[in-house]
């Protein structure tokens, strides 16, 4: 651990890194199998190596652990208006989301467009996630610069819709 953080200050040039998570938690005992990378983080935020760590979470049981585990501060998590390539059903993952944020977690969405499932409905996706008082931030992949421009345009304007 201690060796990647320092490949990634050097890669990026910066002396801390804003946000780290361990990636792809799906077992609801995560918190035991990843206690070590979990310890070296804690002290490397407590150093000023990191500001913040968390997980990505990809099973409902991975995310409700997360929901009640101190040590994360952020995380990122699967969220969309139709529940595609979600943990669980929509109200179920939003129920883990809502303790999240209420406990003074992070939560960043994931998968806003479903993988490309919903590429088609960019307009309720956006108002879905943007009406969520549980959801801090959200990231959006694209595969063009005109898609980026596309949701750029979008989200203000979507925004002024609620």
């Amino acid at each position: 651990m201690r060796e990647d953080l320092d490949r990634f200050r050097q890669e990026i040039g910066t002396d801390y890194i804003d946000i780290i998570l361990l990636h792809l938690m799906i077992h609801p005992d995560w918190p035991e199998q990843y206690q070590g990378a979990m310890e070296e983080l804690s002290r490397d935020r407590e150093s000023g190596v990191i500001r913040a760590h968390g997980v990505s979470c990809h099973t409902i049981e991975a995310l409700e652990t997360a929901a009640h585990t101190d040590w994360v501060q952020i995380d990122l998590a699967r969220i969309n208006p139709k529940g595609a390539v979600m943990d669980a059903g929509v109200s179920t993952v939003v129920k883990s989301l809502g303790t999240m944020h209420s406990d003074g977690k992070g939560v960043i969405g994931m998968k806003i467009l479903g993988a490309g499932q919903l590429q088609d409905q960019v307009d309720d996706c956006l108002r879905f996630v943007l009406n969520f008082d549980c959801v801090d931030a959200f990231t959006i992949g694209q595969e063009s610069i005109e898609q980026m421009m596309d949701l750029v345009k979008r989200i203000p304007t979507v925004s002024t819709e609620m």
